[in-house]
This record gives C-alpha cells, sequence and structure tokens, in this order.
C-alpha cells in the first residue's frame, strides 16, 4: 500500500488541567497529535488541579497551593477563579531553586506563568501548559472541551468517547493509572484504539543527597537543560 493510501493515525488526549504537573503529564501531551484540556468537568478539591510538589527547604517535599476563589466539587473548573497568592508561590520557587543549574534560564518562564493575572483557573491553567509545552518543543494541536461541540449530558467514558469522535481520533491515550476506567470494546466500536501510556521517570542530580520523584515539572526544568529534558520526556511507552 502506497503511504498515500496509509490511514491516518490521529491520536487524542484528554485530561484536566493540572498546575505545573509532573514530567508525566507532558510526556503524555508529547504522545499526542491533539490535546484536549478537559476543563467542563467537575472540579476536583484535595488533587492536582491546583496544587503539586517541589523540593523542601529542609530536604524532601513540600507541597505549593494555587488558591482559588469559589471552587467546589458542585462548580466546573471552569466555572472556578484564581486566588491572590501567585506572587507568594513565585517567591517560594524562586527561594528553594536559586541554586539550581538552570534557574536563569527557567525562572523567568515560571515568572511568567506566575505574573499571569489571568483570573479564570482553567484558562490560566491552560496558559500554562502551553508554555512549558513550548519550552519543551511539544506543539500539539490544543483543544478546549467546552469550545467542542458534543452533548453536555453526556458522563465518563461516553463523554470521552463522544469528543474523540468529534475530532476524528483513531487513538485515545490515558494515562496508565486510568486503565480501570474504560472498556477497550466500547471504543473499538466506534474505531477507536484504547491505549495508555507508561512513563519510564529516570533520577537526575538535585540539590540534595537522595532523588526526590514526581515533582513538579519545575523541578525537572531547574535541574536539567533543555536538550536533557527532551530526553527525559521521551521516556514511555505505549500500551494497550
Amino acid at each position: 500500500m502506497s503511504a498515500a493510501h496509509e490511514p491516518v493515525t490521529r491520536r487524542v488526549a484528554i485530561m484536566q488541567p493540572y498546575f505545573l504537573p509532573y514530567l508525566g503529564y507532558f510526556q503524555l501531551i508529547d504522545a499526542v497529535d491533539t490535546f484536549v484540556v478537559y476543563d467542563d468537568v467537575n472540579y476536583i478539591k484535595g488533587g492536582w488541579i491546583n496544587r503539586n510538589r517541589i523540593l523542601g527547604q529542609q530536604g524532601g517535599s513540600e507541597w505549593m497551593t494555587l488558591q482559588t476563589a469559589g471552587a467546589s466539587p458542585n462548580k466546573l473548573i471552569n466555572e472556578v477563579a484564581v486566588g491572590s497568592n501567585r506572587p507568594k508561590l513565585l517567591q517560594t520557587i524562586r527561594q528553594r531553586y536559586a541554586k539550581a543549574p538552570q534557574f536563569d534560564v527557567v525562572y523567568p518562564i515560571i515568572n511568567q506563568i506566575l505574573t499571569d493575572e489571568e483570573g479564570n483557573l482553567a484558562r490560566f491553567l491552560f496558559a500554562q501548559l502551553e508554555l512549558v509545552s513550548s519550552y519543551l518543543g511539544i506543539v500539539p494541536d490544543w483543544q478546549l472541551s467546552s469550545a467542542l461541540r458534543k452533548d453536555n449530558a453526556l458522563k465518563a467514558q461516553a463523554k470521552v468517547i463522544a469528543i474523540c469522535k468529534s475530532l476524528g481520533a483513531t487513538e485515545y491515550i490515558n494515562a496508565i493509572g486510568g486503565k480501570n476506567l474504560y472498556v477497550e470494546d466500547a471504543f473499538a466500536e466506534q474505531g477507536i484504539r484504547l491505549s495508555f501510556i507508561e512513563s519510564r521517570l529516570s533520577a537526575y542530580p538535585q540539590l540534595g543527597a537522595d532523588f526526590i520523584p514526581h515533582l513538579s515539572i519545575v523541578d525537572v526544568l531547574m535541574f536539567n537543560e533543555r536538550e536533557a529534558c527532551r530526553s527525559l520526556l521521551h521516556e514511555y511507552s505505549i500500551v494497550r
């Protein structure tokens, strides 16, 4: 079969926007053609939407939490506002990573993110995902789920399949942790392959003796040159 007649594969991922997420989140963005920021689902308290972990002052890790206004599990993510502690978070990141080798390169990016005055949580998080992805050389077709035409009464798997169909997806890739959430046959009936991303997150030198894994992408960027970040970014497999 000639290349002109080969079926076009369109890989799609759909994820809630997270605050400066860990490397695995960006591996998922890298693995697809279209990345859908899932902004019209309910806000989850105590999750990753408005918080992540960075190096701690006394070793170990600590939480950095983006304040929100009007957050509730009864509201959609795009109905929540950003709070007022962005300057404090910026100061904390500066203090924790001032001695990191890539601080002078990466801090301006973090500064741009945390001085953004966007008040809507979903739009703020979308912008920071785009900015970090651009630095890493990832340029997918970005989509906001709230802007897509679909039946918004659908829930869970049915809604995901509807979004995939609206985008002409031939493959849906999800984080490996969601493997129990989906039924392969339901996707196959719609001509969509269901796959999962399996990350391999290698250690890299930090400030302390013991490596602390699964921290925010801020940590990866601060301790690795851009090309090294890209090498770490590509450490994943797509599995069924």
